[in-house]
């Protein structure tokens, strides 16, 4: 039986890579935490970036209640896919600007602490994709939180991408590449290609081309029970995943994207507001 989100006391956290100077502000939010009754962890790689003890990872997901980023949503969309076994659920801290997914910045730290004690808080369940490449002598499995994104792997190629959607051809995009969304990545790189905005509870695939080589082709929406398939006829493209990885796919390789048979869980303060993300992030309504 889960743990009722007041029952919450132990948190794990990863930080920022690469960010030294988070050290200062991790301390301070770890007294924060301990004041509301909430041991903390720290992985082993974080640990180590600031000079601290640390536990590894797949420990600390086991005995955490909850896990939390510290950084940015690049931060968050890593720990996610990372836990994503654990079933855990994920709250971002951001260390920068107000972000999509890591909504609680630091002076609000003290009031979300206070939510969680008073089960004021949600656990917002996202689609999430599961993806297999396979090929000669070759089989990867991999999860993405916001998007898959197919491109060309030189920028004097163009790619060609054929997509299959239960085992029926729909297209054959040519360009610069095709970008699978989930509704949570719809804000990201879809957002930047012209696809369309979608709640981010909807459990749906957006197929968004980049710099289409015709004009007809267009963002596709369709159910999360499909299963996509993507093949490349004679040249080398790239799948990468959330932005953070990459792997190469050849003519003797196959892609297979469907919806991943659980959701990511984020831990939200229960006022957060899509719609008021959107109009501060995307200044909708501005005159």
């Amino acid at each position: 039986m889960e743990k009722a989100i007041k029952d919450f006391t132990c948190a794990g956290f990863t930080l920022k890579p690469n960010a030294p100077e988070l050290k200062t502000l991790f301390l301070d939010i770890k007294k924060k935490f301990q004041k509301f009754g909430i041991d903390v962890l720290i992985s082993a790689d974080s640990a180590k970036m600031i000079g601290l003890e640390g536990i590894e990872f797949s420990k600390m997901c086991q005995k955490c209640d909850f896990l939390v980023s510290l950084g940015g949503d690049g931060t968050l969309l890593s720990l996610v896919r990372k836990s994503y076994k654990y079933n855990k659920p994920v709250a971002g801290i951001n260390a920068g600007n107000l972000g999509f997914l890591a909504d609680v910045t630091i002076d609000e730290v003290e009031n979300f602490l206070s939510q969680i004690k008073n089960n004021e808080c949600r656990i917002d369940e996202r689609m999430m994709i599961a993806g297999e490449i396979e090929g000669t002598n070759k089989e990867i499995h991999f999860y993405a939180f916001n998007d898959v994104v197919v491109t060309r792997p030189t920028v004097s190629k163009m790619a060609t991408i054929e997509t299959y959607v239960e085992n029926e051809i729909i297209n054959r995009y040519r360009g610069d590449g095709l970008i699978i969304s989930t509704p949570t990545g719809s804000t990201a790189y879809n957002l930047a290609a012209d696809g369309p905005v979608m709640y981010p509870l909807t459990k749906a695939f957006i197929l968004t081309p980049i710099c289409p080589h015709s004009l007809t082709q267009r963002p596709l929406v369709m159910p999360a029970d499909f299963t996509i398939t993507i093949k490349t006829p004679n040249k080398k493209l790239l799948a990468v995943i959330d932005g953070q990885d990459s792997y190469e796919l050849t003519p003797e390789d196959t892609l297979t994207i469907h919806g991943a048979c659980k959701s990511a869980k984020l831990l939200h303060r229960k006022e957060r507001n899509y719609f008021r993300v959107l109009r501060d992030k995307l200044s909708w309504g501005e005159e």
